[in-house]
C-alpha cells in the first residue's frame, strides 16, 4: 500500500489500532506488519486522539477556497452597485489577498460577467485609428524600411 493513493479501510484502520492499543509492538512494527507507512499510523493515532473519528478525512484535504460565502454574496452586491469595476478594484473592495484570476472565477460561477457592448467596442475603435493615423503618414513618407516596420 505505500504510494497507493487509496482511502485505507475502516477495517484495516481498525486492525492497526486495536494492535497498537494491545501494545503488539512500536508504530514501526505495526507499520511493517500491516503493510503501511508509519505516517498512517502516526496519522491515525493523532486524529482518534483529536477527534475520537479514524474514518477518512479526504474531503477535508486541499486548497481551501480563498472566497467564501459571505465574500460571495459582497462580491455581488459590490457589481451590483457599479458594475463596471474592474477585478482589481473588486479584490481591494473585498480586502482579500488572492490572484485577479479568483475573482474572474468566482465572477463567473456567480453569472456576472464583464459584458462588451457596442459603446465600448465602438471607443477602442476609435482609439485604435487614432493610433494607425499618427503612425500612417510618417511611415508613407519614408517608406516602410525608413520607418522601422517589417515589409
Amino acid at each position: 500500500m505505500v504510494g497507493s493513493m487509496k482511502t485505507t479501510s475502516l477495517d484495516l484502520r481498525e486492525r492497526i489500532l486495536a494492535a497498537y492499543d494491545a501494545d503488539e509492538g512500536t508504530r514501526e512494527e505495526i507499520a511493517w506488519r500491516f503493510r503501511v507507512s508509519i505516517g498512517l499510523v502516526k496519522k491515525l493515532l493523532q486524529q482518534r486522539r483529536h477527534t475520537g473519528d479514524i474514518g477518512p478525512r479526504h474531503h477535508r484535504s486541499g486548497r481551501k477556497p480563498r472566497l467564501l460565502e459571505h465574500h460571495r454574496q459582497r462580491l455581488r452586491r459590490l457589481v451590483a452597485e457599479k458594475p463596471d469595476r474592474t477585478l482589481h478594484q473588486l479584490r481591494e473592495a473585498l480586502g482579500l489577498a488572492c490572484t485577479l484570476p479568483t475573482i474572474h472565477y468566482a465572477l463567473a460561477a456567480l453569472g456576472l460577467t464583464f459584458k462588451k457592448n457596442a459603446a465600448r467596442r465602438r471607443a477602442r475603435q476609435a482609439r485604435h485609428r487614432a493610433g494607425a493615423a499618427a503612425v500612417a503618414p510618417s511611415a508613407r513618407r519614408m517608406g516602410s524600411r525608413a520607418a522601422g516596420l517589417p515589409r
